[in-house]
């Protein structure tokens, strides 16, 4: 069994109980945004040490964007079964259907950007004044940028160069009318620090976390699985392979990587020896140089 650093990993822990814990005191109705992938998986479980023996005071919400991983779907399922959490599901196929969404052209059309209009239309439908999420400041350059406690404004948006300071764990909740905030519990973890964790915990992932075989097409470098959402360019073709994935996403962007990391203990000597980040391995981020930037400005996650 390999060594880990525990203080390290309970301080990590304790400063994002003590955070959600102050989420619960400021904010009338908070909610937990859960993909079923491993960042809010740790989420969940932070959340039932807050306020354990009770449960968590809050309920979790998932944006379907309808080109999920089926084996991320069930695991979504399952946990919340064990839980016994609330779930709310909000589709970005019905916003498409109201109009409030329109499909991206072309042959390959990713839905993930849509996913912001089906997030703000689901804040302003329930009222919801803070939403936590899993995102970690070493995932990607502008996610580096945020606070703790991310202000949005009336209309769901971020500004990077007006945030508030955030000085000996004081944080600053206050907000008009129809504003809401944003809340990284994780944002002081990294990659390795959350498989640390998951494996101390001993929580269950899904599967695709695991080596496992599968069919995917080469696009650029970026392995993507075969799926109904993806049509083939010229030239390409699909094969099979033996990979993981690092992270979760639409089927559309998410790539995976060849790997035999078969248990949680491989998995983190991988991680430890990879040179690519594991947002390195997404479609949305390779759009432009502040992709990630511009889409949380306008909403995002």
């Amino acid at each position: 069994m390999q060594s880990y650093n525990l203080s390290h990993l309970k301080q990590l822990e304790a400063e994002a109980i003590f955070i959600m814990r102050e989420v619960a005191a400021q904010f009338e109705k908070p909610v937990l945004l859960f993909s079923g992938g491993k960042d809010s998986i740790v989420m969940v479980r932070l959340a039932q040490k807050a306020f354990w023996p009770a449960k968590f005071p809050f309920p979790l919400m998932h944006i379907d964007t309808g080109h999920n991983f089926e084996e991320t779907l069930a695991f979504r399922d399952k946990l919340v079964e064990q839980t016994g959490a609330r779930l709310i599901i909000r589709s970005v196929q019905d916003s498409i259907d109201k109009g409030r969404a329109v499909e991206e052209k072309g042959l390959n059309p990713s839905r993930n950007s849509l996913q912001t209009i089906t997030l703000l239309d689901a804040i302003e439908e329930f009222k919801f004044d803070a939403a936590f999420g899993g995102a970690r400041r070493d995932e990607e350059k502008a996610r580096a940028k945020e606070r703790f406690f991310s202000h949005r404004d009336e209309f769901g948006q971020w500004d990077p160069k007006n945030q508030r300071p955030e000085l000996w764990n004081l944080f600053n909740g206050k907000k008009h009318a129809g504003e809401h905030f944003r809340v990284f519990p994780l944002s002081n973890w990294t990659e390795m620090d959350v498989w640390q964790y998951i494996t101390m915990e001993g929580l269950e992932i899904p599967s695709i976390y695991f080596t496992h075989k599968r069919t995917i097409v080469n696009r650029g470098g970026m392995l993507l699985a075969k799926s109904n959402y993806i049509t083939l360019l010229n030239g390409e073709s699909y094969e099979e392979r033996q990979i993981r994935y690092r992270t979760v996403g639409d089927m559309t962007i998410t790539g995976a990587v060849e790997s035999d990391a078969a248990t949680l203990e491989e998995i983190i000597q991988e991680v430890a020896s990879a040179r690519v980040t594991e947002r390195g391995s997404r479609a949305d981020d390779k759009r432009s140089e502040a992709a990630m930037e511009d889409r949380k400005k306008q909403g995002y996650f």
